[in-house]
């Protein structure tokens, strides 16, 4: 296969937080935390979805590590930002896509601190 040379398409910025404060872990939390991180970054938020066990029966609560938390998905208008959180780990997944260009530095400072993690890893890469 040949690697391919021209601009990017976009923009990815992938996160992996460890040690976090669970308290954030929350659909309230994460609403506000998609509201601060875009209006940084400039973006336009569209719509919001979450996967969680609000309104589910007790019996039917994810009680796995891998599974118990709160995951989003908010579109934004050019693309979308993905977050899974673990409660159990204190861990917390998320990946901020756009085909426009973003501070990334700032938006991994914002990331770290709203969800008080201890320990992350970041990668930037560029989609073409």
């Amino acid at each position: 296969m040949k690697s391919v040379k021209q601009k990017p398409y976009g923009f990815e910025l992938i996160i992996d937080l460890h040690k976090c404060d669970v308290s954030t872990f929350n659909r309230e939390s994460l609403d506000a935390y998609f509201a601060k991180l875009c209006k940084a970054i400039k973006m336009q938020k569209c719509e919001r979805y979450f996967w969680d066990d609000v309104g589910v029966p007790e019996e039917q609560k994810q009680t796995y590590p891998h599974t118990k938390g709160t995951s989003a998905v908010q579109f934004i208008l050019t693309s979308n930002i993905v977050i899974h959180t673990l409660e159990l780990l204190e861990a917390a997944y998320i990946n901020i896509f756009s085909c426009k260009k973003y501070d990334k530095k700032l938006a991994l400072k914002i990331t770290t601190e709203w969800f008080r993690a201890k320990e992350y890893n970041a990668n930037f890469i560029e989609r073409i």
